[in-house]
């Protein structure tokens, strides 16, 4: 009897853990095209008005991963 309760766990468990995974934040450094600015985002961009910058492409999965990476760009603007 708990052989199937341990086995009924562990199935459910398998089953969730995919879904888990898929709500992990992406973020991304994009740059203002027309004023120069950068800021972190948790959305790729899609329009032409912002852009990703660093290297091509790149996800950070914790906002301080992109706050140190936006530290480094050298085409971000400062006020």
């Amino acid at each position: 009897m708990k052989l199937n309760l341990v086995l009924a766990g562990a199935f459910i468990a398998g089953l969730a853990l995919p879904a888990l995974a898929q709500t992990t934040t992406s973020y991304y450094v994009v740059q203002d095209a027309k004023t120069k600015h950068c800021q972190i985002v948790d959305q790729k961009p899609t329009t032409q008005e912002w852009t990703s910058v660093g290297p091509n492409g790149v996800v950070y999965h914790t906002r301080t991963e992109a706050e140190d990476a936006m530290k480094t760009v050298k085409v971000c603007t400062n006020d």
